[in-house]
C-alpha cells in the first residue's frame, strides 16, 4: 500500500486505522517497515495539529528548586534580588533576558521553556546598559516601544538596547570622528545618537535616492536657499526631494557633535543635525560640510559614519575631514571671491560691506561673518550677524 504526507482528518484516520492493523507486523518485513513508515507520518502530523504546549517558565523554575532543594534566597545570583526572585514566583514580574541567560546556564532549564518558543536560543549579550546614557536616551524619547517607567526599563536594559539597535539590521559602520578639543568622545554615546537619527530617518516617506542626484550643482543650490528667512525649512525639504533625509535631534552627553552623516542598511544616506550652536553660520556650515562628505566619500564607497563638530576642522582634523572642510569652504564662497576679497574682509570690513558682497554671491551673510570669524581665529567678531536663535525655532524648537 503506498504512503504519502497526511494533509487531513480523513486521511489521518485512515492512517491510525491502518497502522492498528499491523501491530502485530515483525520488523524487517514488508508489513514492519510500512508499520515505521506510518508511525512516522502520523506522529508528523500529530506534532503539526496538534503541538505539546511548553512548560510554563515559573513552573520550570519551581519544578528546578524542588528537584535542587533550592531556596528563594539561593534564586538571588539568578534573579538578582529577594524581592525580584519573589515577584518573579508570583508572576509579577516577567523574565528579563538577563534572568533567562542566568537561569539557563545556572540552572539549565532549556532556553525554549524560558523563552516561551520551540527552538529558541537565547541571544549573545550585545549591550550593557552601563556603556550608554540610558538615563538621557530614555528620558528623550528614545525607546517608544516600551512604556513602563525608567526603574523599569533599567531592569530591561538589555531588550530596550536590543530593540533599539535593530534599526541596523545588523550593519554597523566605522565611526570618523573630527578630533576637538572639548573633551574625550563618549562613542556608544554618538552610537545611540546615530540609531535614533536612522530610527526618526525611517519613519519619513522619501523617494528613491539617486546617487548621481548630489554634486556641486545641488550643493550650490542648497547654499542659495541660505538667503531665505526659512531657508532651513526650505534646505530640508530641498533635500528630501532628493531622497536624503536631514533629521534634527539633541546631542547626548559628551558628543560634542554638530553633525553626522551615513548611510542606512539600504544605502540611502542620512543627515544628522543636533543644532547645539542655535546659528545661521553654524547651520550652513555644518549642512554643507556633510553633505561634501556624502558627495566625496559615502559615494565613493567609504563605509563610515562621519560625526563631526565642525567648529574643529581644522588641522586637528585627518585627510577626509579636510578635504570636506575644503569642498564645504567653496561652494559657501567659491575660493577665487574669497582670494580676491580676503584682505579688505579680514582687515576689519564693515558690516554694510559683507551684507553687500553676500547680496552679489546670493548667500546669507552670517557665512560670510562666520567665515570671517573663523580664519582670524576671533570669535567676538560680528555677532550680531549670526543668525543666533533663528534656527531651530524653524523646527518648533527641534530636539
Amino acid at each position: 500500500m503506498e504512503h504519502k504526507i497526511i494533509k487531513s482528518k480523513e486521511e489521518y484516520k485512515m492512517a491510525v486505522d491502518r497502522l492498528s492493523s499491523l501491530m502485530d507486523a515483525e520488523l524487517g518485513t514488508p508489513e514492519g517497515e510500512e508499520l515505521e513508515l506510518l508511525a512516522y507520518l502520523i506522529s508528523n502530523y500529530e506534532n503539526e495539529r496538534f503541538p505539546i504546549s511548553l512548560p510554563d517558565p515559573v513552573e520550570a523554575i519551581k519544578f528546578r528548586m524542588e528537584q535542587q532543594g533550592l531556596t528563594q534566597k539561593e534564586l538571588i545570583p539568578y534573579l538578582g534580588s529577594q524581592s525580584k526572585v519573589s515577584e518573579i514566583l508570583n508572576r509579577k514580574r516577567p523574565l528579563t533576558l538577563t534572568m533567562i541567560r542566568n537561569l539557563h546556564e545556572g540552572l539549565e532549564i532549556p532556553a525554549e521553556v524560558l523563552i516561551q518558543k520551540a527552538g529558541a536560543i537565547i541571544p549573545d549579550k550585545h549591550y550593557d546598559r552601563d556603556d550608554f546614557p540610558f538615563n538621557e536616551m530614555f528620558n528623550h524619547g528614545y525607546f517608544p516601544f516600551f512604556s513602563g517607567t525608567l526603574a523599569l526599563a533599567k531592569q530591561q536594559a538589555e531588550e530596550c538596547l536590543e530593540e533599539f539597535f535593530s534599526v541596523f539590521h545588523g550593519k554597523q559602520q566605522s565611526l570618523a570622528l573630527c578630533k576637538n578639543s572639548e573633551g574625550d568622545v563618549d562613542k556608544n554615546a554618538l552610537f545611540a545618537w546615530q540609531a535614533q537619527v536612522l530610527t526618526k530617518a525611517n519613519q519619513g516617506a522619501f523617494p528613491e535616492f539617486d546617487p548621481s542626484s548630489i554634486g556641486p550643482e545641488v550643493m550650490d543650490k542648497v547654499v542659495h536657499l541660505s538667503t531665505y528667512t526659512t531657508g532651513p525649512l526650505k534646505a530640508r525639504e530641498f533635500l528630501a526631494s532628493l531622497g536624503i533625509p536631514l533629521i534634527f535631534l539633541k546631542h547626548l552627553p559628551q558628543t560634542y557633535l554638530d553633525g553626522a552623516c551615513f548611510l542606512s542598511p539600504e544605502g540611502r544616506p542620512v543627515v544628522g543635525m543636533t543644532l547645539r550652536h542655535d546659528r545661521q553660520d553654524n547651520f550652513w556650515f555644518t549642512l554643507l560640510h556633510e553633505l561634501s562628505h556624502i558627495y566625496l566619500h559615502l559615494m565613493q564607497g567609504d563605509d563610515l559614519v562621519f560625526a563631526d563638530n565642525t567648529e574643529r576642522v581644522d588641522s586637528q582634523c585627518d585627510g577626509k575631514e579636510q578635504e570636506a572642510n575644503k569642498y564645504c569652504s567653496d561652494r559657501l564662497i567659491p575660493s577665487e571671491v574669497w582670494m580676491q576679497e580676503r584682505d579688505r574682509l579680514l582687515s576689519g570690513a564693515e558690516s554694510s560691506y559683507i551684507i553687500g558682497l553676500a547680496e552679489k554671491l546670493n548667500i546669507c551673510p552670517a557665512i560670510i561673518a562666520g567665515r570671517i570669524r573663523h580664519e582670524k581665529g576671533d570669535y567676538t567678531l560680528y555677532d550680531n550677524m549670526l543668525g543666533r536663535g533663528e534656527v531651530r525655532i524653524l523646527f518648533g524648537g527641534a530636539e
